[in-house]
């Protein structure tokens, strides 16, 4: 199997898919009419060279997806705001799209924040507990990251119960079907995205998995003694854990080593938990999002 450049993500009722710099977001409306908007991304790193060094780029690449990931999520629930919104005037639409840059950039930082002291610091306090019972350095190394990932998959398993997020992993699902159809060498249709598999090695899923599993290794090699410190070392070491996560993301994404393919298996059995089969009118709205920024057919008479 080849890989194409093409990713995405689910949104509210829809699809975003990126080829490079060009995204689209397609939405299924409360009409049935499907709304597209295709714009060009620009990096939140206004310089080039970052993007293409290995371990860094995987930092200002995750960073992209969430200011990316952010602004497509608040285009799709436009969609179903129950208020109409009232006519701007063009210098008052200007200034209301000035504050929600804004707040959608203090959004992503306190998701970031959030997150770190969720995965990083909160499992390091909990594991300290049993301190107390072993002196085994690589004993409290493991526990922690088992707590992290308990965390993690916890995390995953409440937010599913809800009605939205269900449908939206749903949505998840059709995103990655439609990748595997393409990348398969298959007739981007919706009987051949039906088919194909819900599960794809470049998940931004299998992505978080991985950070679990990179962060155990790199907590090896913490030996600050102040409590103080070890925190904030985790803190500080959590750009490279993300830009060496990136990195086997990637390389699993364009490898069908054996090797490379049971290290992913534990991300692609997580991926059970956030991906689900979706019906025929979300893998239109997917189909719908490739094909305004990915010409497949044309991908496909050159690389398979």
């Amino acid at each position: 199997m080849k890989s194409s450049n093409i990713g995405g993500q689910a949104v509210l009722e829809g699809i975003m898919m990126r080829n490079g710099g060009k995204y689209s977001v397609a939405v299924r409306k409360t009409d049935g009419d499907i709304a597209v908007d295709v714009k060009e991304y620009h990096s939140v790193i206004p310089w080039k060279t970052p993007l293409k060094i290995p371990f860094i780029r995987g930092i200002f690449n995750f960073i992209d997806s969430l200011v990316l990931g952010m602004k497509t999520l608040t285009y799709s629930a436009s969609f179903f705001e129950e208020e109409e919104e009232e006519e701007l005037t063009e210098e008052a639409a200007a200034k209301q799209e000035k504050r929600d840059r804004i707040l959608m950039n203090l959004t992503v930082v306190l998701a970031v924040i959030i997150a770190v002291g969720l995965f990083m610091v909160l499992p390091y306090f909990l594991s300290s507990f049993v301190e107390r019972l072993t002196s085994s350095r690589a004993f409290m190394t493991i526990f922690e990251g088992v707590i992290r990932v308990v965390i993690f998959l916890l995390y995953i398993f409440l937010i599913s119960r809800t009605k939205d997020i269900k449908r939206t992993f749903m949505y998840h699902g059709a995103e990655h079907k439609c990748i595997n159809c393409i990348e398969h060498g298959l007739e981007l249709n919706v009987e051949n995205v039906r088919k194909s598999s819900k599960q794809h090695k470049r998940c931004g899923t299998s992505f978080l998995f991985f950070v679990m599993i990179v962060s155990i290794v790199f907590c090896f090699f913490i030996t600050a003694e102040s409590q103080i410190a070890r925190v904030l070392i985790r803190i500080a070491l959590f750009p490279l854990i993300a830009g060496v996560s990136y990195e086997i993301i990637r390389l699993a994404g364009n490898s069908d080593n054996a090797l490379i393919n049971l290290l992913s298996r534990p991300g692609m059995w997580v991926q059970n938990m956030t991906t689900k089969e979706p019906d025929d009118s979300m893998i239109e709205v997917g189909i719908r999002a490739v094909e305004e920024v990915f010409d497949w057919r044309t991908w496909q008479k050159e690389n398979l």
